[in-house]
């Protein structure tokens, strides 16, 4: 079962038990779905792949995270208190990201293998990361990591 047939399921059971948060997020997702389906120049019937999915829930993740930042920094804290609400919800479809500890291994490897010896090549060291760990690390620990490693 693919993770967009996964949200449909998901979606009839929270319209069944009557959950009108869950029942929104899913909702927002499957749109987000259709959106990037159009955005692709394919019919709204269509199912994306999983790994097109992913990357969908990755940007509605970030969005829900700096619409959360953006309310508790406007001193709305019930907004900001959904915005998690519905974070969570989401999260609950992602992989689980890689652990520092393997991010290190892989930017100590990049690191060697680039030549990439000082804060000059950062930009370059987070992309090879990036693109070796395929989507299943937080570029934010990607970051904070290789800042680490060339410090």
């Amino acid at each position: 079962m693919t993770i967009q047939q996964t949200v449909r399921e998901q979606m009839k059971d929270a319209m069944r038990k009557r959950e009108a948060l869950r029942l929104e997020v899913l909702r927002g997702m499957l749109a987000a779905f259709t959106n990037e389906l159009l955005t692709k120049r394919r019919k709204p019937q269509e199912e994306l792949g999983d790994e097109d999915v992913l990357t969908v829930l990755k940007r509605l993740v970030k969005q829900r995270k700096d619409s959360a930042q953006q309310f508790t920094a406007g001193g709305r804290p019930e907004l900001a208190e959904k915005e998690e609400k519905e974070l969570l919800i989401i999260d609950k479809f992602l992989p689980k990201a890689m652990p520092r500890e393997e991010i290190k291994v892989i930017a100590l490897a990049k690191k060697a293998e680039l030549g990439v010896a000082d804060k000059s090549g950062l930009g370059k060291l987070i992309g090879a990361v990036m693109k070796e760990c395929k989507g299943a690390a937080d570029g934010g620990d990607v970051k904070a990591v290789v800042e680490e490693v060339l410090a």
